[in-house]
């Protein structure tokens, strides 16, 4: 080392210190401008997250539509929301038959003399609503309907009520004609005899046309006389009871008996071409 180098150290140390604290100041200055430029994205990250912390929110309030939507897919598979019970339903009326029409016409009379032998009358019983038959009896169905009763112009059987009147063993008590369509069979869903215009003192019931294989009429007769039958060894006021169907032909006259009162019927087709039977 040189004498003259020896007072240029001090120089150079001074030099570079002299240079390293600008640098320094430099340094911080820049890194203290360079902070918030880096917190800015620190600062955007709360931002960045609003949308996620809003996301939550988002989805709880899906989350009710969604609950809500349950009860439209209640009957779906997997759905624990009950379907509610189904209101029970009022009863409603058998519905009417809508099957061909019928005219049916029938004169009821009684004897005056004993058509049989003295019985019970005591136990005879009201006529129910079962009747005997040759089918077995289905017990519901369509019944039938009562379209229209028919004038005296319309009768066919005027003829045959006359010869009864004229006979001296037989006195007709009503005579009446009406179309209706017929019952499912075994209903026995019949017509009062009121409603068919017939009103004779002491006389009820019902008369019910019946189609299953074949075509039915039958008819469920109360008859109480004060003067029965002589011949009969019933007292006054007794109450004779007609219980009866049977299979019917059309243009055929059908007789219904009993030992105090008859019934004569004739079935045809509504407005038939033919003319009634023999």
């Amino acid at each position: 080392m040189t004498p003259r180098s020896a007072p240029l150290r001090p120089l150079a140390v001074l030099l570079i210190l002299a240079l390293i604290a600008p640098l320094r100041a430099f340094g911080q200055a820049a890194g203290v401008q360079a902070a918030p430029a880096q917190a800015t994205p620190a600062q955007a990250t709360p931002a960045q997250a609003t949308p996620s912390a809003t996301t939550p929110s988002q989805g709880t309030r899906s989350q009710p539509q969604a609950t809500a939507a349950k009860p439209v897919s209640a009957g779906a598979p997997g759905s624990r929301t009950a379907k509610p019970p189904a209101p029970t339903a009022a009863p409603q009326p058998p519905p009417a038959y809508s099957g061909p029409a019928y005219d049916i016409e029938i004169v009821i009379f009684r004897a005056k003399v004993a058509l049989g032998q003295p019985e019970n009358w005591a136990a005879e019983t009201t006529a129910a609503a079962t009747v005997a038959g040759g089918e077995a009896s289905a017990g519901s169905g369509p019944v039938g309907k009562l379209l229209v009763v028919l004038p005296g112009s319309d009768y066919r059987l005027s003829t045959i009520e006359s010869r009864l009147r004229s006979s001296g063993t037989y006195l007709p008590v009503a005579h009446a004609a009406w179309v209706q369509t017929a019952s499912a069979w075994g209903t026995h869903a019949g017509f009062p005899l009121d409603s068919l215009g017939i009103n004779v003192p002491g006389l009820t019931g019902e008369i019910f046309l019946e189609r299953g294989e074949f075509l039915h009429l039958g008819m469920t007769l109360n008859y109480t006389m004060q003067d029965p039958p002589a011949g009969l060894d019933a007292p006054a006021g007794t109450t004779f009871v007609m219980n009866e169907t049977r299979r019917v032909r059309f243009y055929q006259r059908n007789y219904y008996d009993h030992p105090a009162f008859g019934v004569i019927a004739l079935i045809t087709p509504a407005r038939g071409p033919r003319p009634p039977g023999r």
